[in-house]
């Protein structure tokens, strides 16, 4: 065959054919030279060249065929393989392939696959974004993740995280899917874990300040888009939670809190919680949270009125009633509670928790356990204490401290028994003022050691001074009181002996006083500690005494060697008989046990006969002489000594 016809171009062969069986000019339109008159000479030349066309468009249908193939193949392989489900679904939906994975990971066969409709499995609420998802994978070209529910041969269900690949044909339409899942159930069981455990408190279970907060938002949020709604905060603080950590340490504090928080959540899990306002439905329970401490916070919705709130916080305090037991201990626990309600105009909800703890604060001073409900009087209140407890911790740092001393008589011949060291606060602008007005404050934030301790420590050298100038002859004493957080203070003691050796002084003309009450919160502490201070050497005294529950029994086994008459019991002797017969038994009491009693508060010519007739030995009061400066009360001692 003539190569110069094979090298013609086929729009050149096309148009000699076209021309027929007639002479061709010898040359054609695009210049080419045609070397053939006719057709039956084209013809001769042109069937070989068809041939080779044809056998080269079937080979190239072969190799496409084998790389399908071979793609195919590859698919197979890596889906049987692959630990995530791979199926392959047809543009109906129906199921055109199921990796085994299906099997391992949802427990169903092919079989099984094969006969049920591709969204039988998947949870009726996610059904709907899994066919958007198909949709738009078909119409895009472009498939996204997305995670929905499906449910195991079991019945269980498992999240699985889905991406939908499109398969496209020669003329570039979506044909088929390709979709992959992965079961993600486990990694979103322990991302619900870490945002649960980020949401609330380890040791109760409850929700933490974090959440609280946000649920506080949406409560004030609310109120701003529906003036009628109402809510209110309840601020529950343990009462004496430190002296339960100091005695019983932290382990046993941190059950103690658990339980309580287990109570208080029993106790809001009731219906009849709060009074439900008619027509507004559903209504959220109370959120009991714990915010931190010994702080648990209850957050109350569509409240009709202030009642609701009271009413609930008087049944988390009930449910304290019955005593706590642990490690064979019976420990009573109280909270005290602080309300405060939202209002008209509004308030942040920073401010509302602040008013719920002034008023849980206002609870506490008036004796625990018990409720209040915020009002501007006790905000103003908590603004002062709150300037009251800077001014402290400066009167601290700049010793503006003052110890006075009030002379202790013996009642049979009024000489000078000894002194109570009082501690008076010397402030710059409001002059001395009286330890009620700040010795509260001082225990509650923790500043009540470090004045404890400077007055001891002043007491000590008073006593040096005094006793270098031999005016505590005779068994002469001074007392020095201990606060409730000092006397369980662990230093206490050694703090004592170092006072009493800095001093140089003789540890018995040193007597330590500690009320009732600090005595009987926790009676085999009180026993350690007051075996320790006595081992010293100094004296023990229980002050306030009447005033509380001692056991008899209790109370001739501590190494103590005075009682001091609580003063409410020696004011009202003149127009209360009980009284007057309580402060006789204690007479008698400490008669029988060897231990000295001690009138506090003596004011009148009618209560000294009446303790003198009883046989009471000392006394001390404004009848005799009112605290003085140490300069005055020296003086007196000269003028006592002079006389004898």
């Amino acid at each position: 065959m003539d190569l110069t016809f094979a090298m013609l171009p086929l729009s050149a062969i096309l148009a000699a054919i076209e021309r027929g069986p007639h002479l061709v000019s010898s040359s054609v339109a695009d210049g080419s030279v045609f070397p053939f008159a006719t057709l039956e000479h084209l013809t001769i030349y042109l069937v070989p060249v068809l041939v080779i066309l044809l056998g080269y468009q079937q080979w190239r249908v072969y190799q496409y065929r084998q790389s399908a193939a071979k793609r195919e193949e590859l698919f197979r392989i890596v889906a049987e393989n692959a630990a995530d489900m791979i199926a392959l679904v047809d543009l109906k939906g129906h199921r055109l392939y199921n990796s085994p994975a299906y099997e391992k990971v949802l427990g169903y066969t092919p079989e099984e696959l094969a006969k049920t409709p591709v969204f039988e499995q998947i949870h009726p609420d996610d059904r709907f974004k899994v066919l958007e998802a198909g949709r738009e994978a078909r119409s895009t070209g472009v498939g996204k993740k997305l995670e929905y529910r499906i449910r195991h041969k079991s019945g269980a269900w498992r999240i699985l995280e889905s991406t939908a690949s499109p398969i496209k044909n020669g003329y570039g339409e979506v044909e088929k899917l390709v979709i992959v899942n992965r079961d993600i159930t486990e990694r979103k069981r322990e991302q619900e874990k870490v945002e649960q455990d980020s949401l609330h408190d380890g040791q109760t279970g409850l929700p933490n300040r974090q959440l609280f907060l946000d649920r506080l938002e949406r409560s004030f949020a609310r109120a701003q888009r529906h003036p009628e709604y109402r809510y209110a905060i309840l601020f529950a603080d343990v009462d004496g939670f430190d002296q339960f950590n100091r005695t019983l340490g932290a382990e046993t504090g941190d059950q103690i809190i658990a339980e309580i928080g287990r109570r208080l959540a029993k106790t809001l899990r009731t219906d009849d919680t709060v009074a439900r306002p008619k027509g507004v439905l559903p209504i959220p329970d109370p959120l009991l949270s714990r915010l931190g401490g010994d702080e648990f916070t209850i957050l109350l919705e569509f409240i009709n009125d202030p009642s609701d709130a009271m009413r609930v916080a008087r049944r988390t305090q009930a449910s304290l009633d019955a005593p706590i037991q642990l490690n064979g201990r019976e420990i009573k626990a109280s909270v005290s509670v602080g309300i405060a309600l939202n209002r008209a105009e509004q308030e942040s909800p920073e401010i509302l928790l602040q008013k719920a703890d002034t008023a849980m604060r206002r609870a506490k001073a008036l004796g625990g356990n018990r409720c209040e409900l915020f009002d501007e009087a006790s905000h103003s209140r908590a603004v002062n204490r709150l300037r009251l407890e800077t001014e402290l911790r400066t009167a601290i740092q700049q010793n503006q401290f003052q110890i006075l001393y009030q002379p202790i008589f013996s009642l049979s011949n009024r000489n000078i028994a000894g002194f109570e060291a009082l501690v008076r606060w010397r402030h710059p602008e409001k002059g001395l003022i009286s330890p009620y007005q700040f010795i509260e404050v001082a225990e509650n934030v923790g500043l009540i050691i470090a004045i404890g301790n400077y007055v001891l420590r002043e007491a000590c050298r008073q006593i040096r001074s005094w006793e270098s100038k031999y005016l505590l002859q005779d068994g002469r004493k001074v007392t020095v009181n201990l606060s409730a957080r000092q006397f369980s203070h662990p230093e206490l003691v050694a703090e004592v002996r170092r006072a009493v050796q800095e001093a140089g002084i003789v540890p018995c003309q040193l007597q330590l006083e500690l009320t009732e009450a600090v005595a009987m919160a926790d009676p085999k502490l009180t026993a350690t500690v007051l075996e320790q201070l006595k081992h010293l050497g100094v004296g023990i005294s229980i002050g306030d005494f009447g005033a509380g529950h001692s056991s008899l029994n209790w109370l001739r086994r501590l190494p103590i060697d005075a009682l001091k008459i609580d003063r409410s019991l020696i004011g009202s002797m003149s127009s209360d008989r009980c009284s007057r017969d309580v402060v006789q038994l204690i007479v008698t009491v400490a008669r029988n046990l060897e231990l000295e009693a001690v009138a506090s508060g003596i004011e009148s010519v009618v209560q000294l006969n009446f303790l003198e007739k009883i046989g009471c030995e000392f006394g001390q009061g404004y009848f005799f002489s009112q605290p003085l400066e140490p300069s005055r009360a020296e003086e007196m001692l000269h003028e006592k000594c002079a006389r004898t």
